[in-house]
């Protein structure tokens, strides 16, 4: 790093942020709530993904005593198909704390944004740069991929320092968000665009033609192929669904009835657990076809089976965990990925037959 020159770096890093930078909506001003929203959504999910889903979140939830107010089950469902649902959770419980101990306003202070559910340290760092002002690092992904290649940092220490000594005093928000950026767009994982970046000058991985990813960066966990297959149980026009278990993974999402499985079950075998009397399943299985998933480490392939039965509706189950639901009202609940994609493949089917 004592060959490096810092000013000179820093201040090419943030001329071309200004000309490069992305246009995206939460750039918009400095709103805290705004900027919060997005960053916890952008956690492991790409920005193309993340912005229908910002638009419609802020549409309903405009600001922090929006959010604190509405129904989690709202919340939730606005958030399906974007996976990660402990993000939205915390998004919650942290808006009941705001509005409660902070007047509604988030804190601008380190030990308290780290306090509050969901927030970690890259999230606190990129509120109380971008939102505040206050010249603190931000390392995502894209991020400690170019320090990585700039420095060569040998130990995630050494990373951080690194990013602590760059930061910009001034404009601490913009200059986290050009390496964000500049991650994005020619700092790639894969085939990065040196001749394109400036500064390449500086990059000890590009001067030693050293292959890196970043030493720092963790190891990639392993997937494993999960069979899951899924019922779509349709009585006088309506689904049934269940609702997972409150604290687990996907925890509070209506889901169509199944699981992982080790075999690959027929439709009758896998609703078994639920109607332990066939006859309340009168009716032929249908096998629509396969939908593709995955959650964390898991490669998930869903076999699909449509079973129309007009006595089902009558079965009464204990607790609230189950609802016949009409089609026109899915979009209305917070359903899990899985699921939305095994209506879809029902919707296709039912459009093939016209």
């Amino acid at each position: 790093m004592s060959n490096v020159n810092l000013v000179a770096l820093r201040r090419r890093l943030l001329n071309w942020y200004e000309t490069h930078k992305r246009a995206l909506p939460w750039r918009r001003g400095s709103n805290p709530y705004a900027i919060w929203v997005s960053e916890t959504m952008l956690q492991q999910t790409q920005v193309a993904t993340v912005l229908p889903y910002y638009h419609r979140f802020m549409e309903a939830f405009p600001n922090m005593e929006a959010l604190d107010r509405a129904p989690l089950a709202k919340v939730l469902a606005l958030w399906s198909g974007l996976g990660y649902y402990r993000r939205a959770a915390n998004l919650k419980k942290s808006a009941r704390i705001v509005v409660a101990c902070h007047h509604g306003r988030l804190p601008d202070d380190y030990d308290k944004l780290r306090a509050l559910p969901g927030v970690g340290e890259y999230t606190a760092g990129a509120l109380l740069s971008i939102a505040f002002g206050k010249p603190h690092p931000a390392v995502d992904g894209n991020a400690r991929r170019v320090l990585g290649r700039i420095f060569l940092p040998a130990d995630e220490k050494k990373l951080r320092d690194a990013a602590w000594s760059l930061i910009s005093k001034t404009k601490p928000g913009q200059f986290n968000q050009s390496l964000m950026d500049l991650g994005s767009a020619l700092c790639t994982p894969k085939s990065p665009r040196c001749t394109e970046c400036p500064v390449a000058t500086w990059c000890a991985a590009q001067k030693s033609r050293h292959r890196i990813q970043s030493r720092a960066s963790k190891k990639k966990t392993e997937s494993r192929l999960v069979i899951w297959p899924l019922a779509i149980l349709r009585s006088n026009g309506k689904l049934l669904l269940r609702r997972r278990a409150a604290g687990g993974i996907l925890g509070g999402l209506w889901e169509l009835p199944g699981g992982e499985r080790k075999n690959r079950p027929t439709a009758k075998t896998l609703l078994k657990e639920y109607f332990p009397r066939r006859r309340q399943i009168a009716g032929p299985a249908l096998r629509l076809g396969e939908v593709a998933h995955n959650i964390t480490n898991r490669r998930i392939r869903a076999p699909v089976y449509l079973i129309e039965s007009a006595g089902a509706a009558k079965v009464r189950f204990d607790g609230s965990g189950w609802r016949w639901i009409a089609p026109a009202s899915l979009d209305a609940q917070p359903t899990s990925a899985m699921t939305r994609k095994a209506i879809k493949l029902l919707s296709e089917y039912e459009k093939s037959l016209l």
